[in-house]
């Protein structure tokens, strides 16, 4: 399987200011594989401790010095220690929290040794910790599901990659190559990006191991409910997550989890879901400027699940049924459209920053008004609208556009890539004259490419 932070961790291995790097992300999302993959191919020397299986390892790390953590190590696993020559790969940290500001010492005194260290409930140490954080003496990456392009990687279609990636205004995507890369892409809606579920479906076509799989991952989330927090029910974790693929593109309201429990209660497991990142919360903006955090409408609220395979599973659908439905913004009412585009656009970032998800309501009870993604491109802000076809109405799209008074839009649909510039009145009389770049779900990865210019 190739992975495109594969390319990154080598970069970072390579650096000469390298800092110890602490991968987040969800469970089974392949962070332990990226690193085993990162020293095979390297010819580091892997000394790979996993603190949730062996935590008694943990006491190796008593002292504050490294050449002392690795005598111990050495001792304790029995193995020789170059610190030039290997990666020492700290796994589940969070079962041993207090093992987190050690890593600033290995950046100060043994800058020689690479140290990764991994997480699947790192939120809840960095949230509730107790312990000096080594800021400046660590770095993070974010690892998401796969992209639809690395989904492709681990089908062998590098052709189809290579027009993907090539693509560019001047030229056009030949229908066959079109319809072939949105048939790829509604596989993709269903298998998901998941690594394990990509490479079974990869290497065996069973659309019913694909299944099992999502259903084991779903299990192993929910048995981490447990660790999440002793306060919050593991049944109100339970119906958040069941709650989640149902409403895809809605608000999130509290009352459509369970209208018996206090919002309160169902707002919190929301909270350490996602803070498991098996949730992503998608936070609306008032979209007036850079950075869009900065003016949140705290009361809107949407969200989706980590993968769209997950999603999919959950609402039962099958790629037999998917295969005969024209665009995929049918699908599930559109849900599934936004679920796997906001999916998409966490990837699209540099790997040193957490994704975050923005979209745009207006507020007025008298509007019905929304935009499905607002995403910041340089300075700019840059409206995103998930639509059926080519010709969907953009009534909302134009509200935004005259309201804001911004030069370019983005539309993903599952229609052919085109731009164009509009220029007409909306429903109001406004005059509009702004451009509108389209493109197909499978362009979704070239977004900050194509925005270009």
């Amino acid at each position: 399987m190739q992975r495109t932070a594969l390319g990154y961790l080598k970069k970072w291995l390579a650096s000469s200011d390298r800092k110890p790097l602490v991968l987040r992300g969800a469970r089974q999302v392949g962070k332990t594989w990226l690193v085993r993959q990162l020293a095979h191919e390297t010819g580091k020397k892997l000394i790979e401790i996993n603190l949730e299986k062996h935590p008694k390892l943990a006491s190796s790390f008593a002292s504050n010095e490294p050449a002392t953590i690795l005598k111990q190590l050495r001792f304790d696993l029995e193995i020789a220690i170059d610190p030039s020559n290997c990666l020492l790969f700290i796994d589940e940290i969070q079962a041993a929290p207090h093992l987190f500001p050690k890593l600033r010492w290995f950046a100060e005194d043994m800058p020689e040794l690479a140290v990764i260290a991994a997480g699947s409930l790192l939120e809840f140490v960095l949230g509730h910790h107790e312990f000096s954080m080594p800021v400046g003496r660590i770095s993070y990456m974010y690892i998401e599901p796969l992209s639809f392009v690395e989904f492709l990687l681990a089908h062998k279609r590098e052709e189809l990659v290579a027009q993907i990636k090539e693509f560019t205004w001047q030229e056009q995507i030949s229908a066959f190559t079109h319809e072939k890369l949105m048939a790829l892409f509604k596989e993709y809606i269903i298998v998901g990006g998941m690594p394990a579920v990509v490479h079974s479906w990869s290497t065996k076509q069973d659309i019913s191991d694909v299944s099992r799989l999502h259903n084991d991952i779903l299990h192993t989330y929910r048995d981490d409910f447990g660790k999440y927090s002793s306060k919050t029910p593991q049944e109100r974790l339970q119906e958040v997550l069941t709650a989640v693929p149902l409403h895809l593109g809605e608000k999130f309201v509290c009352s459509n989890v369970n209208a018996d429990v206090r919002a309160e209660v169902v707002k919190e497991a929301l909270e350490l879901l996602a803070k498991a990142r098996v949730c992503h919360k998608i936070m609306a903006s008032s979209s007036n400027g850079v950075p869009l955090g900065a003016e949140l409408l705290k009361a809107y609220i949407k969200v989706i699940l980590l993968d769209v395979g997950l999603s999919s599973s959950d609402l039962g659908l099958k790629l037999s049924e998917l295969a005969s439905i024209q665009e995929i913004d049918l699908i599930n009412k559109g849900g599934i459209a936004e679920q796997v585009t906001g999916q998409l656009l966490r990837t699209i970032g540099p790997f040193y920053q957490e994704p975050a998800l923005y979209y745009w309501i207006n507020p007025e009870k008298s509007s019905s008004a929304e935009i499905d993604y607002v995403i910041q491109h340089g300075s700019r802000v840059v409206p995103i609208e998930v639509k059926a076809g080519a010709s969907g109405k953009l009534k909302s799209l134009h509200r935004f556009m005259h309201l804001k008074n911004l030069p370019l839009a983005v539309r993903i649909n599952s229609a052919p890539p085109s731009k164009y510039t509009v220029d007409l009145k909306d429903t109001q009389g406004n005059p509009l004259h702004y451009e509108l770049r389209s493109l197909p779900f499978y362009l979704i990865g070239e977004l900050d490419r194509l925005l270009q210019g």
